[in-house]
Parts: C-alpha cells; structure tokens; sequence
C-alpha cells in the first residue's frame, strides 16, 4: 500500500492537484512527516513456491486513513495491481517502467570511466556572485589584512561562521599569512542550468573544492550532469557545462567529461596534454564501428539520448534507480556499419542540442542572426502600456523569490498569467505551436513590464531537477540581487526561453521512437 504523502518525490500532491499529506497528518500539524510512506505486508511460509507478483496499489489525498479502514476486510485482488518486481533492479515493489533491452547497455560509467562530483561551497552567498565587480570586491574585503574578523563577519558573515569542519578565524588568519587573493581563483561556474555565475574558487575556503576535478575543466571540453539515481518523479538530467559546475541543489551530481587532461597541472589545453574518456570497452566499439568516430561523437549520441523523450518515457522507472544506460548499436557484438550510421546521426544532432543547452554558445536562428520563424514571438519583453522598458521597468519585484536561512534562496510564486495564444502568435509558431503547449503566459518582472508569451512547456521545462526559468527568476527578485535586472540580463531571460522552445521543437529528437517494449 503506497501512501505517497512524499516532500521530495510528488511535493504533496495529489495526481489531480489536490493536496497529499503524510499518514501521519494531524489536525496541529496537517503536513506530516516530510518522507512518503507504504506499508509491506510480507508472509513467508516453511513450504512455498517462488513469488510469481506482489499486489500495489496507490492511496492519495487527506482521506488515506479513513480508506485503508473500509478496505480493510476487501478481497485483495479487488484492490491490489499485480506486479514482478525486477530483479538487477533491486526488486521494486512498485510499476517500474523499462525498455526490454535496459540491461543489454552500457551504463554511462561504462563508456565515461571517470567523473567528479560538483562543487561544494557551503559559502555560496560569499563566493558565488553574478557580477564580477562584486565577488572582487567582497574577496578584497576578506584579504584585506586591516579589516578585522569582526568586521568581515558583519559584512559577510557566511565567511565566517564556523562549522564542523571549518574554523572560520583559522583559515583566514592562514590565508591572510599566504597573501592576496589568487587571481586565478575567479573562473566561471555553472551554478544552475542555463545560469553560469562567477565563482572565487580557494580549496581554503571551499567546503568541496573538487581539486582532482578542476585540472580538467579547460577550453574546449564538454561535460554532462547526471545522477546514479534520480529523486524526482521525472528525468530531467543531461546539462551540457563547459566549466566548473555545482551539484544543482540537494544531493551530489556528477559530471562525466569527454576529455581529461594527461599533465593534471591547470595549465591550458593543447594539443597531445588530453586524452578522451573512454573506457577499453568503448574505444574498441568506436574501432569497430567502421567510421572514424571518436569520443566526441559518442559523447553527443549520449546527450541526444538522454533529451530524448521516447527514451525517457520508456525508461522513466529505471532512470530513478540506477545510472542512465545508453541503447548504442550493435554493442553487444562490437559494432557494425548500421550502429555507425546511426551513432553518426544522433551525434549530428546531440551537437545541435549542445549549442542549445550552452548559455554562452549563440546559435543563428534563435539567440542570434535572423530568427527563425517564430522564435522572434516567444518571451517578448514588453510594458503593459506598449511603451519601451526604462527605469523601474528592469526590477524584479513580482514574488519570484527571496532570502532563507543562511545563503539560501527560496523561490516565490511571483506572477505567472496562463491565457491563449492570440491568433498573430499562434500564426507565427506555426507546426511548433503543437510542442509548445496549447496555452501560453505572460511572466511579470513587476506591476508594468513582463515577458509576453512564453509557451506551457517552456515555461514548465525541467532540466537539472529545476524548472529552469523559474528558478532563474527566484535569483534575480530586487530584494535577492540588490539590484534590477540590467536591459542584457531581460534578454538573457528571453535567450533561454528561445533556447527551450528550440530544444522542445528538434524534430528528430521528438520522433526517435526506436526504444519501445516497456516492461512492468
């Protein structure tokens, strides 16, 4: 009997919205327990044939209690699904989606050997900024040999509050010692999908400073999050980063890079110093395969793999339990010219999702040049009046977020408004207007200006375990940035919007229906 009532998995919700508490909601605490719950009934007998299924069934909503009693003496098979858990798997008593050839693929660490876990601040209020100028600044005050403790802790104080595992006066007294701050120390970091800030990065000072890992974070390579197992309901893995990257939130990413580099010193890229990724396994089927195809090509089938939303459907149970597996051609029989061609082409296109997902890489026809058709309509910033944004027009003071405990930022609702497409939009989306969502929204930056139509599923888009535009707004509230939104930033917000909409409209990414046979 799954109670659901899940924090962390359905956010307390009911399929139909309604809300979800935990069994053990009372009337002075109407939430529960923040984890779902379920309830095993488990009969063994001293002689017994093989369990062939186990009996699941869902209970939602407020009234769980009162439905377990009335069910209580009904026949079983009246309210119970039967269901085989699968085995490699670990047995999950629940309706576990999977391709019938999951377990004839390769996982990623059996292409990707290394990877590194994120980095982790545990000081990101201090050493992760937006702007430059500011992180300069505020790593200024801290080097700073006249300025004391006290002071810095009344400026920043998330630098010197002491925890576990760092004592605050220590360290500085030790790097104020060393000297001024490491101008190399400021690099850019992927800090949310699509939201690269800048980042002071000292292993002093860092509660994960990932040492082994950034040695490989140089020009030219390609890197991809994913996790071993995925918490939410929905898959939403597969950021494609070019620098160094946090673990996007609760829990640890990881990031499986396509190159790594042989000297291990920082020094930058050139040529003969890499060396790709690749496990003995996956170089000898990239050999066979009958093309010269090489870590690159392998490294994009697997981001257009992991987008692709036959892929995911299919594997939805899977996904959250193990490392992703990657269907690859022939595989099992160390290639052919079939899987070659086919590998060739889902590179072909991991590369246009590539220059999508990068934030900083512009792409003609949809963050630059002449738009495509129908780009140009999607988040339009504009004024309630029609008249050009100026002033107060560039604040974010819609809701969209403010400051938590610590260095936290907890999102908002702001303001969202769901309407219709009007029939020039409409026009202008043309075929896309199918993938997009049959209805759009305006999103507000304040009472007068607002980004006009941003389509249902770009709105909604998923990716890192974010959704990505709305959590991009919840950084950027006046009262968590300290400042508004310059006219570059406004933009920026509609670069990423165009960015989705393109991503959610590759045609041949939306067709690839080669992984079908779902197993429950």
């Amino acid at each position: 009997d799954c109670l659901n009532g899940d924090k962390y998995k359905t956010g307390k919700v009911a399929p139909d919205g309604s809300p979800d508490p935990s069994i053990f909601s009372t009337d002075g605490d109407p939430v529960g327990i923040q984890v779902g719950t379920a309830i095993a009934t488990l009969v063994r007998k001293a002689d017994h044939p093989p369990t062939a299924q186990i009996g699941f069934r869902h209970l939602w909503g407020q009234a769980k209690p009162e439905e377990l009693i009335a069910t209580a003496e009904a026949e079983p098979d009246a309210l119970y699904d039967g269901i085989k858990p699968i085995l490699p798997l670990g047995l999950p008593f629940v309706r576990t989606a999977v391709s019938d050839d999951w377990f004839d693929w390769p996982a990623l660490p059996d292409l990707f050997p290394v990877s590194f876990p994120g980095v982790k601040t545990s000081r990101d209020g201090f050493l992760v900024d937006v702007d430059l100028d500011r992180l300069r600044a505020r790593v200024g005050d801290y080097f700073d040999p006249d300025v004391s403790h006290e002071e810095i802790a009344r400026r920043h104080p998330a630098a010197m509050k002491t925890t576990a595992g760092f004592n605050a006066r220590k360290v500085r007294d030790a790097l104020l010692a060393r000297g001024g701050p490491n101008e190399g120390g400021f690099v850019r970091f992927a800090y949310r999908p699509f939201d690269t800030r800048w980042l002071y990065w000292d292993v002093s000072l860092l509660d994960r400073s990932r040492a082994d890992y950034r040695p490989h974070v140089f020009e030219g390579n390609l890197w991809i999050e994913v996790r071993e197992r995925e918490a939410k309901e929905d898959f939403s893995r597969g950021t494609l980063v070019r620098v160094l990257a946090d673990n996007f939130g609760n829990g640890l990413s990881s990031y499986f890079p396509a190159w790594l580099r042989d000297d291990g010193f920082g020094t930058e890229s050139v040529e003969g110093t890499r060396r790709p990724n690749l496990s003995t396994a996956a170089q000898r089927y990239l050999d066979r395969l009958g093309k010269k195809l090489g870590v690159e090509d392998l490294f994009h089938h697997v981001l257009a793999t992991l987008h692709e939303p036959a892929y995911r459907t299919a594997n939805a149970g899977a996904l959250r339990m193990e490392w992703p597996r990657i269907p690859l051609p022939g595989w099992g029989d160390g290639g052919n010219e079939v899987g070659s061609a086919a590998v060739a082409s889902s590179a072909a296109l991991g590369r246009e999702l590539a220059r999508l997902l990068d934030p900083d890489t512009p792409v003609p026809g949809v963050t630059a040049g002449t738009l495509r058709s129908g780009i140009g309509a999607i988040a339009v910033p504009t004024t309630a009046d029609g008249r050009n944004m100026i002033g107060e027009d560039f604040a974010l003071t819609a809701g969209w977020g403010h400051s938590g405990p610590g260095d936290a930022v907890m999102p908002g609702q702001g303001r969202a408004v769901e309407r219709d497409y009007t029939p020039s939009e409409h026009a202008a989306l043309g075929d896309a207007a199918t993938a997009l969502g049959r209805t759009t929204f305006d999103i507000y930056l304040n009472r007068d200006a607002f980004w006009r139509n941003v389509p249902g599923t770009v709105w909604t888009y998923k990716l890192g375990g974010y959704q990505v535009l709305k959590k991009w707004l919840s950084y950027r509230e006046r009262d968590v940035l300290e400042r508004a939104l310059t006219p570059q930033e406004v933009l920026r917000f509609t670069a990423i919007a165009r960015r989705i909409a393109a991503i959610l409209t590759i045609a041949p990414l939306r067709s690839r229906n080669s992984l079908v046979g779902i197993r429950t």
